[in-house]
């Protein structure tokens, strides 16, 4: 694949995979949490969050109906708002994943079941910027799948609770336990079983986080299920000269202001617009700057920002596949043409009226997306995720055993697996046949 003309490079690189000081402090926490218990959960959220609350961590409902009443109603409302449209995407695509039996041979039957896991920890974050939409992601499309007990930790701010519009989403979106307990420690009660009144650990954990976080769902992993292991937030836009300028830079800032390590890119067909689209993201962080944001896009931008001048449409599509970004956005004259040949993304954005942030907040589609190339080989976090297709097979004539039996003999036997060989030839004595 021939090079691209870079108009901005990044000055630092995304590091991927565990941090091995993050890694070794997260084994010592489960290690102690696994050991002591409640005990050393307490200790971690006293000393890290300044939490530790007489009545323990679980949130009352007194707490839930404070934290609603405390809410404007066009908040209440927005919140209901994407909630509806969550919940009805979750719907529609656990429509499309069905039960089915098929008779493959004659008296052969296969089959197959869909059945939710009976129970998932979900972690909402709510730490230098509360993410309302966690909570609809990981708990709202769970219960649409039919999950029994979904189970929820917040982390409390500045050591007085959790945050209410948090707290309202996450009750509101069908959490059966709500908990207000953060970082890793939140996640070893959750997969150990250690929250009051909860019997064991959870089948599964999900739900973004800090590298903390992310690393103890990496090392939990196996004991329990988890979405996925997901990195800063990226973004890449593919625009042409018919994009806005404007916009695009927009987008470009948004996903950026998630962290100072979020990578944001810009491939263009056009060397003109990518140059525009530098100026104007230049005037957007000084016009952030001015309304009293941090440095946090400015930073991204810097450290991060890429802009790629493409030869074509078709070198466009192959550099893209390669970065495999988490959010992709196409604005050009040709976007169902991309649509067509893009394969590696998390999630797509289709002309100058969708972006991102709407995915992000309340559109339908689950924000939680693969990071670090992952796109490459996974999808993002559905209602799928948390059902299992459980297989099945029976037979019900002898028809069927006589069918299927030499063949299964007879692979045994160059497999060198005597064992395996008798239950078939067994098999075939009962309708009173040899081989």
């Amino acid at each position: 694949m021939s090079a691209p003309l870079f108009l901005k490079s990044p000055t630092d690189a995304v590091t991927t995979g565990p941090d091995p000081a993050v890694a070794e402090r997260v084994s010592e926490m489960l290690l102690r949490i696994e050991r002591d218990g409640l005990d050393a959960v307490r200790a971690y959220s006293r000393d890290l969050d300044g939490w530790d609350p007489d009545g323990g961590f679980e949130v009352t409902e007194d707490d839930v109906r404070a934290a609603t009443a405390s809410l404007s109603d066009a908040l209440r409302s927005s919140i209901r708002f994407a909630q509806t449209q969550i919940g009805g995407f979750a719907e529609l695509q656990r429509a499309t994943l069905t039960d089915f039996e098929a008779e493959t041979l004659p008296g052969v039957f296969l089959g197959q079941k869909q059945v939710p896991v009976a129970s998932v920890g979900a972690y909402c974050p709510s730490g230098r910027v509360p993410m309302l939409a966690c909570a609809f992601m990981t708990i709202l499309v769970p219960k649409v799948a039919g999950v029994d007990t979904v189970i929820a930790c917040t982390p409390p701010r500045g050591g007085a609770g959790v945050h209410a519009p948090t707290l309202h989403a996450i009750a509101t979106s069908g959490a059966d336990r709500i908990f207000a307990l953060g970082g890793v420690q939140a996640l070893a009660a959750m997969a150990f079983g250690l929250l009051d009144g909860v019997e064991a650990g959870t089948d599964m954990i999900v739900g973004p986080g800090n590298a903390f976080v992310a690393e103890a769902k990496r090392q939990l992993f196996g004991r329990v299920g988890i979405d996925l292991l997901a990195g800063p937030s990226e973004v890449c836009v593919i625009a042409d000269e018919t994009a806005d300028a404007e916009l695009v830079a927009a987008d470009l800032l948004a996903q950026a202001e998630h962290g100072p390590s979020s990578p944001a890119v810009l491939i263009t067909t056009d060397e003109d617009f990518g140059r525009a689209v530098i100026e104007q993201v230049t005037a957007q962080l000084d016009a952030l700057a001015v309304r009293g944001a941090d440095d946090t896009s400015r930073r991204a931008w810097d450290d991060h920002g890429v802009v790629m001048v493409a030869n074509d449409r078709e070198h466009a599509v192959r550099l893209s596949d390669e970065v495999a970004t988490e959010h992709l956005e196409v604005q050009t004259a040709d976007d169902a043409w991309y649509h067509d040949n893009l394969k590696n993304y998390g999630s797509i954005f289709l002309g100058t009226r969708a972006t991102v942030a709407f995915s992000d907040k309340a559109i339908g589609t689950n924000h939680t997306l693969p990071t670090g190339r992952a796109a490459r080989y996974t999808g993002g976090l559905s209602v799928a995720k948390f059902l299992k297709t459980l297989t099945y097979q029976r037979i019900d004539s002898d028809e069927g055993v006589l069918t299927v039996a030499p063949h299964v003999a007879e692979i045994a036997r160059a497999d060198l697996m005597p064992a395996h060989e008798a239950t078939a030839t067994k098999r075939l004595a009962r309708v009173g046949a040899t081989l």
